[in-house]
């Protein structure tokens, strides 16, 4: 006699897309032989559990990144053309990279110089800092006095507190940050009253926003043309992604 599984498969092979397996319609023997079978065949051949799963993380990420390019797509205006956020490298140049950042994150400080390496080597990138504080107070403190510096001193000045924040050991305690914005011949004072300005609140507030509407709840997060790169990624890796951003457009 045929084993219940081999019959069961070829009543299934048989009946075609017109009728499903209905495990429901058996008996109780022979639900218990099915299960045998297919536990026996899984024990016998576990690479296909394997296989099975690299097929649903595929899907799964090639569905995220279809989808991820329709929500860049739908805010692609708020991503590049916000004259409030910090702009640099090239600013003519022919791809956009924007990167959503917490200065007490490790992986947005271990990103930080190799993307300052990516954009001066490769020379045509203009970079877009979003200022995404996520990670406590700290965190909410260091964009606080970043954002006032760069309504109170401008962009350069920004670019040089930026730098030294995503570096920082330190508390950003009052104490901390007059020190560095003295070092950095900047008004301590101006900057620190300035963190309490409404503006500062707003613009973190829209950067929230966006990042929701974009399903972002990490950083580092990178929005490369219509791609969206959650997580660190390598120097390598993303000098091969910007290369074949370029090929594709």
């Amino acid at each position: 006699m045929k084993s219940t599984l081999s019959v069961f498969a070829l009543m299934v092979g048989l009946a075609g897309p017109a009728a499903a397996f209905d495990i429901t319609a058996m008996t109780d023997d022979e639900r218990a032989a099915f299960r045998a079978e297919v536990r026996a065949y899984l024990m016998d051949n576990p690479e296909i559990i394997i296989e099975a799963v690299n097929s649903l993380e595929a899907k799964q990420a090639e569905a995220q990144a279809e989808n991820d390019v329709s929500m860049v797509q739908d805010n692609m205006n708020e991503l590049v053309n916000d004259p409030r956020s910090w702009a640099g490298g090239n600013l003519d140049g022919d791809i956009t990279l924007v990167e959503f950042i917490d200065y007490r994150c490790g992986y947005c400080r271990k990103a930080h110089d190799e993307v300052a390496d990516l954009i001066e080597s490769d020379g045509n990138i203009r970079f877009i800092v979003k200022e995404f504080p996520i990670l406590g107070e700290a965190s909410l403190t260091s964009s606080r006095f970043a954002i006032a510096t760069q309504m109170i001193a401008g962009d350069d000045a920004y670019k040089s507190v930026h730098d030294t924040l995503i570096t920082l050991s330190q508390d950003p305690s009052e104490p901390v940050l007059r020190r560095i914005a003295t070092t950095l011949g900047l008004d301590a004072d101006a900057i620190i009253a300035g963190m309490s300005d409404p503006e500062v609140t707003r613009r973190i507030a829209e950067t929230r926003a966006l990042a929701q509407r974009l399903q972002i709840n990490g950083t580092p997060t990178f929005v490369l043309e219509t791609q969206m790169l959650r997580g660190y990624v390598p120097l390598d890796a993303m000098r091969s992604i910007v290369a074949d951003v370029r090929q594709d457009s």
